[in-house]
């Protein structure tokens, strides 16, 4: 029997567009053509190139009716259109791809192919016989693959010598280039014969707007023709407002252009490139945590631009090396030397904050200053690639690396840290155990650094996102007590006092080793709950000590608020790495159980109550509070 093979499954449809839909429409005899004179070449336009063409309109007798050149009235200037782009009437759609470059032809046109179609997209001239069959005449001057810059058409540029390289400029660049320009009846009105290029800052309106985005596209050495409506003609140092000028063809050569970069994006830190690196920017560039050697000389923006170090004199012409990811140099310059080549030579401005005013300061550059660094990358050692090293090594890296975040977590450098421990997990991502020994080591290595990003998380003010962090680790272990000893940390740091001390408890029932740890920590959350008491006691202070039907103010004391605010921020602040509880919350917790709690009296805990339930708004209605105090007191006594 033969093998019946099931068959292929149909692609589906392309949906035809509105100009394939239109041109459906035509019927045999609407649309004729004859050719006048014949082109040159076996190329003809299709979707995405720009045609330019001469049109004349004639009625069947001759009688010209419309034209684009201007011994029969026209402007002289050559219509320009984007298949599949522009507008146009129907039987030009269907009949210039079917011209040659240099080609003149008629085509003789019903109603219903040009403006009688219905629901024709161009209204038609005023006067125009729409209702009558006419002869187009079309010159076809010129076509090409157009780039179509904005999208009503206003910007095409014509590419005529490809470019090196993908990069194009983009505020604030800057710029050289070879710029010449000239209306579209080719009347010269910037001539090619300037000494040297035009340099200019890219964005900050130096030429006109629709030749600035044209020259946005352009590559290194590349050449282009930009064609530029009037709408985008704006005025500029290079080319002044022309009357009466609908459009100009700028010819472009871009020479050069220096990247220049605004860091922070409000003009502050920027990185202006001095001399071109090697390689692609920005695949060779240390983007990622590297070992780094760079020289580089640091002046004090003042007056004199006085030079503060220079590793070529000051360093015995060694140059610096470091490590990014780590805060060894400041911040402002780590960002700028992640963006650059190797060989590259950059000037960097930098406002204080991104300076010294937050790393140590050298002796000689006074507190708020702005600096300006040199820099020159030599070169960079990526990090050691984890693909093909054993388990054996990769744990290795992993503990380098998390060992990196502990000393960064130790220096106050949260976000750095947590940055050096998130990255170890993006790898483990990657790294599959082979057996359950290997198994037990990498999850316990991963419960760790989640843990020790949760410490970065509460150290950042970060308590909810910290909790989400130790959640991963007790969803997976319920008894880890280590994860509930760090996410009871963060409960009390955010104010959850109950979602705390159940934490602190569970951890007790689940390992009696940990009673000591669990139970400073209980000491602690008390501490907070009785100065957060403390705190709203003092905000409602006076306000039930009145006889029925007398109003008391709220109290407000800006101290207590402060006496609170602190002991809330401390609440994160007895935390080691790695899950560990440490000796300091200890000594805290000892020190708390010596001094015995005050009792809490009923209208303590009525205000507890009332916290609890949103007193904030209570207190646009005072009769309602009081009604309820003098309930609830009647009640209990």
């Amino acid at each position: 029997m033969a093998v019946i093979e099931a068959a292929a499954p149909e692609k589906p449809k392309k949906e035809p567009t509105d100009d394939e839909k239109r041109r459906m429409k035509i019927v045999a005899g609407s649309l004729m053509k004859a050719v006048i004179r014949p082109g040159g070449g076996d190329s003809t336009p299709s979707d995405g190139d720009q045609v330019i063409y001469h049109f004349t309109v004639r009625t069947l007798d001759g009688v010209i009716v419309q034209s684009s050149r201007s011994e029969y009235g026209g402007k002289g200037i050559p219509i320009r259109s984007v298949l599949g782009k522009s507008k146009m009437i129907v039987g030009l759609l269907e009949g210039i791809p079917t011209m040659q470059k240099g080609e003149i032809a008629m085509l003789k046109m019903k109603p219903q192919v040009h403006y009688g179609e219905d629901d024709c997209p161009l209204s038609a001239p005023t006067d125009f016989p729409k209702d009558d069959e006419l002869h187009f005449e079309i010159e076809m001057i010129d076509f090409f693959k157009a780039k179509v810059i904005s999208d009503d058409l206003g910007v095409v540029k014509k590419v005529i010598t490809e470019g090196q390289g993908w990069e194009s400029p983009r505020e604030p660049y800057e710029v050289k280039a070879w710029i010449s320009a000239k209306t579209a009846d080719g009347k010269v009105l910037v001539p090619c014969t300037r000494e040297e290029p035009f340099f200019f800052n890219f964005g900050k309106s130096e030429i006109p707007k629709g030749l600035e985005m044209g020259i946005g596209t352009m590559a290194r050495q590349e050449k282009a023709i930009i064609y530029v409506s009037s709408q985008y003609l704006t005025s500029s140092p290079f080319l002044p407002v022309v009357d009466g000028v609908e459009e100009v063809h700028f010819e472009v050569e871009l020479v050069h252009f220096i990247q220049v970069r605004d860091m922070l994006g409000d003009g502050r830190l920027i990185k202006r490139r001095v001399r071109d690196g090697e390689g692609e920017f920005p695949m060779d560039c240390p983007l990622h945590d590297s070992l780094l050697q760079v020289h580089y000389k640091g002046m004090i923006l003042n007056e004199e631009k006085a030079v503060f170090f220079d590793t070529r004199v000051d360093n015995n012409g060694q140059p610096l090396e470091f490590c990014s990811g780590e805060g060894l140099v400041p911040e402002g310059f780590e960002m700028c030397v992640r963006l650059m080549l190797p060989g590259e030579i950059a000037l960097v401005t930098c406002p204080p904050d991104y300076a010294y005013d937050k790393f140590a300061r050298p002796a000689n550059v006074p507190e708020g200053a702005h600096i300006q660094w040199e820099i020159e990358l030599l070169g960079f050692e990526m990090p050691r690639d984890w693909t093909g090293l054993d388990f054996i090594s990769i744990m290795d890296e992993a503990e380098k690396i998390r060992n990196t975040g502990n000393r960064l977590f130790k220096e106050g450098k949260f976000e750095l840290a947590k940055a050096k421990y998130d990255k170890v997990l993006r790898e483990f991502n990657h790294v599959n155990p082979q057996d359950d020994e290997e198994g037990k080591t990498f999850s316990n290595t991963r419960n760790l650094l989640h843990l020790n990003v949760a410490a970065c998380y509460i150290k950042m003010g970060e308590c909810r996102k910290a909790i989400e962090t130790c959640n991963k680790v007790i969803e997976a272990n319920p008894g880890h007590v280590k994860a509930l000893y760090r996410r009871g940390m963060a409960f009390m740091a955010a104010g959850d006092f109950e979602e705390a001390k159940s934490d602190f408890n569970k951890m007790i029932q689940l390992d009696k080793s940990t009673e000591p740890d669990a139970t400073a920590a209980l000491l602690k959350v008390k501490q907070q709950e009785q100065e957060v008491e403390k705190k709203q006691r003092k905000q409602f202070k006076g306000l039930f000590d009145k006889k029925p039907g007398e109003i008391s103010e709220v109290g407000t004391e800006e101290n207590g608020d402060k006496a609170a605010d602190v002991n809330e921020k401390n609440g994160a602040q007895e935390e080691d790495l790695d899950g560990d509880t440490s000796d300091t919350s200890r000594e805290v917790a000892g020190n708390a159980a010596q001094t015995s709690a005050p009792q809490t009296s009923f209208w303590a805990r009525l205000l507890t109550v009332l916290g609890r339930i949103g007193w904030t708004t209570m207190l646009f209605n005072f009769t309602f509070v009081f009604v309820l105090a003098y309930l609830l007191n009647q009640w209990i006594n």
